[in-house]
């Protein structure tokens, strides 16, 4: 990098001594960027039994939510770009990026101003002299002197300070493009997450009142076989009840996990929690299939990744506007109006005044401070490579962990619903053995227990398998794609003077 910043260097001083200085805007010094190597698989180590996506697969638009086919679901997640206000907050900041790329295009153009002066003075007879003649009665004289002028300045950007730095502007502002892409995608997965553990919230609700309703009938039976003079005491009966009120109780403890899941997602729809309500609803079906590519495009798909790309080019532009400060700055200066005694407004070539100038400042010594900030602007690059790498590495890990995740709990749900279907058989055999009389209501009560912790560990499984595609298709990129970035051409204004980036 070095080697090709000094023959660039070379080149323009040759340059600034053949060529008139309005031809120099071609000389810019520093490395041209070209984007850092990433570590990429050539396959997923977790891509055991799935099929890889093909260009049609997928909801398409980016609308990853449609996948689950839930219009509740759809209804909120859309709503994320409208009004969530980290959203809102990220299109902000990408805003103020797009005027720091305007600001820094300014200084390619030369700043003029105008004015305007009127003086009126006044002499007294005594200081005109013996020899001035002033009209009867006159005490002095009186004059005014009106001056209009225009002034300008222009540093010309022989070195490509002023380039490099909207180069690196311009960058920043793809950077903050991705930014809030990845916000968008961020917030919409939250959302779906806390809409999943509602819908497993209601599910448990359901598993557990259904639960009740056993219980009170498997309480009545005890209490019948007790007031019949069976084998059963007091304390089975007591046991039974208790068995009730403890499953009632959790059903309503349930209401504390669903409510906050729905007041999360009205925060992240933009509304007060008292604003939103959400029906209940089971959590039904399966996860979709999700459309795995091959590692390679995951690179052009997630938004944080392309966002550490654009802050390399970003920091490898600042690199130029660091060199740009061995080498002396022109600038040019001029100045027109007009001057006189008579009219407010002088504009005539017999009143003009006028001058131009140029002028060039280098700096001879600074205590190596210029080579300082040249060291610290290389340094920031490679900071910013090895953080675009550690973000590709961790999208991979994100990826893999997900992956192997889901292809293990849907082997552990299979199991699971098994687990649910032989405790199930097991309360039926022992409630009726119980009723003839031939076991204890202990041992119906631990195959009852044992068939609620099945249950619910069931439904665990399949909350746990919605939250892991959410995730899934997060780090994916969620749809996105890398030419959803404004390019140069839309982030930097189109005027017929700028030099060409």
């Amino acid at each position: 990098m070095r080697r090709a910043a000094s023959s660039r260097t070379q080149a323009c001083l040759i340059a600034a001594a053949l060529i008139p200085a309005l031809s120099l805007g071609a000389c810019t010094v520093g490395p041209d960027y070209f984007s850092a190597a990433a570590p990429t698989p050539t396959k997923y180590k977790e891509l055991k039994g799935w099929k890889l996506a093909t260009p049609s697969d997928g909801p398409g638009s980016g609308d990853w939510w449609a996948f689950y086919h839930d219009r509740r679901l759809n209804e909120l997640i859309k709503q994320v770009e409208i009004s969530n206000q980290t959203v809102a907050a990220q299109a902000a900041a990408y805003e103020q990026a797009r005027a720091v790329v305007r600001e820094a295009q300014a200084a390619l153009f030369p700043t003029i101003s105008g004015s305007y002066a009127a003086t009126r003075n006044y002499t007294g007879p005594k200081a005109l002299g013996s020899g001035t003649v002033l009209p009867v009665g006159a005490g002095g004289l009186y004059t005014t002197t009106y001056v209009p002028q225009f002034s300008g300045s222009w540093d010309l950007d022989i070195w490509g300070k002023v380039r490099r730095q909207i180069e690196s502007n311009t960058s920043a502002a793809q950077a903050s493009a991705a930014d809030l892409a990845y916000a968008k995608l961020s917030q919409q997965a939250m959302l779906a997450t806390a809409y999943f553990n509602l819908r497993a919230a209601d599910s448990l609700r359901d598993l557990l009142e259904r639960t009740v309703v056993e219980y009170k009938k498997t309480l009545d039976i005890v209490q019948n076989q007790y007031k019949s003079g069976y084998s059963v005491t007091l304390g089975d009966v007591a046991a039974a009840r208790a068995q009730v009120e403890i499953t009632q109780a959790q059903a309503i403890n349930v209401g504390v996990q669903r409510a906050q899941s729905e007041h999360a997602i009205a925060i992240l729809v933009g509304r007060p929690p008292a604003e939103l309500t959400i029906g209940p609803h089971s959590l039904a079906g399966g996860i979709p299939k999700i459309p795995v590519a091959v590692p390679s495009t995951l690179l052009e798909r997630r938004p944080d990744i392309a966002a550490a790309e654009r802050t390399m080019q970003q920091q490898n532009a600042l690199i130029g506007v660091a060199v740009a400060g061995y080498f002396p700055d022109i600038t040019l200066s001029g100045l027109l109006g007009w001057s006189s005694a008579i009219t407010p407004l002088p504009l005539n070539v017999a009143n003009a005044v006028w001058s131009l100038g140029a002028t060039g400042t280098e700096t001879l010594f600074n205590g190596g401070l210029t080579a300082a900030l040249v060291d610290a602007a290389r340094a920031a690059y490679w900071q910013s490579v090895a953080d675009y790498r550690q973000t590709v590495l961790t999208a991979f890990q994100g990826v893999e962990d997900e992956l192997v995740a889901i292809r293990l709990m849907t082997k552990s749900l299979a199991v699971q619903q098994q687990a649910v279907k032989d405790a199930r058989t097991a309360v039926d055999v022992y409630l009726n053995q119980f009723k003839a009389g031939t076991v204890a209501y202990t041992t119906v009560v631990t195959a009852q227990i044992t068939l609620l912790a099945d249950e619910e560990a069931e439904l665990t499984i399949r909350q746990d398998l919605f939250l892991a595609s959410v995730t899934l298709i997060e780090d994916l990129g969620g749809g996105w794609d890398k030419r959803l970035l404004p390019t140069k051409k839309e982030m930097v204004k189109n005027f017929s003077l700028l030099p060409q980036l």
